[in-house]
């Protein structure tokens, strides 16, 4: 197991890492979805907490913008993606752009290697704010994004296991649900309030992944794929533009050299 970090544009790291790589790209990179008039970095509300999401970032791009963005990822995707890797994606749409997800993932499928071999309901433990749109509902469950290679759909790696084996030799596996409950974070921190819990990404290594594997988080944030790496004996790879975001992720993962 070997756990990096790196603190730099993950986007020019990726055209400099060497190709078919990494086993599992797992991360929840900005949503867009912030769309608040007059966001400020560093602006607080009047109980003296950030009005925005991430330390250095606005998240407020055209929805051009951001598809243009994650294309360039994932050109880069499907390079450093070893044969039959897979990618898991957390986005979900927000209150005030209920678009740019499903725009994004239709440029990728159009533009790209890559399909939706799956789509799993993350349900979160709770949803804050409640009840504060009168037409809209509380959003409790977010999306995780099952992407391979189109013409891996059916070789890419699981750990469904089989059951049975009828007569004729058909395989009947597993069942495995689309749905899976964790915790929304590993608590809260002023740096980022978009993170995921490690309880997720165990649960999602684990059915796609297998103990010294290398996954790649190219959002990595305060760390959290990492901490699942790290107690399911995978290699990490988190990649973070935040130097305080990273330097706490470091903390976390009590790594003592980084670059």
């Amino acid at each position: 197991m070997n756990l990096q970090l790196h603190n730099c544009d993950s986007l020019g790291w990726l055209k400099n890492h060497p190709s078919h790589s990494i086993d599992i790209i797992l991360s929840s990179p900005p949503y867009n979805t912030n769309k608040k008039g007059g966001a400020t970095l560093g602006k607080q509300n009047t109980k003296g907490h950030p009005t925005v999401r991430y330390d250095i970032r606005l998240d407020t791009m055209t929805n051009e913008e951001y598809s243009e963005w994650m294309l360039q990822y994932f050109k880069e995707f499907e390079r450093v993606l070893k044969p039959n890797g897979v990618i898991l994606w957390n986005m979900n749409y927000g209150g005030m752009n209920t678009e740019c997800m499903y725009l994004t993932l239709a440029d990728i499928f159009r533009n790209t290697c890559f399909t939706m071999a799956d789509d799993i309901c993350w349900k979160k433990k709770s949803a804050i704010p409640n009840n504060v749109s009168a037409t809209q509902l509380t959003r409790i469950w977010e999306h995780v994004f099952v992407l391979c290679r189109k013409d891996e759909i059916k070789t890419f790696t699981t750990n469904k296991a089989v059951k049975s084996v009828s007569h004729h030799g058909q395989k009947f596996y597993e069942c495995y649900y689309n749905f899976i409950e964790a915790k929304n974070n590993d608590g809260t921190n002023d740096l980022n309030k978009c993170t995921y819990s490690t309880e997720l990404c165990e649960k999602l290594l684990s059915l796609y992944g297998k103990e010294g594997m290398v996954v790649l988080d190219p959002f990595s944030g305060t760390g959290t794929t990492g901490m699942a790496c790290k107690n399911l004996g995978m290699s990490y790879i988190g990649i973070e533009l935040s130097e305080a975001q990273t330097e706490y992720a470091k903390k976390r993962l009590e790594i003592v050299d980084f670059s």
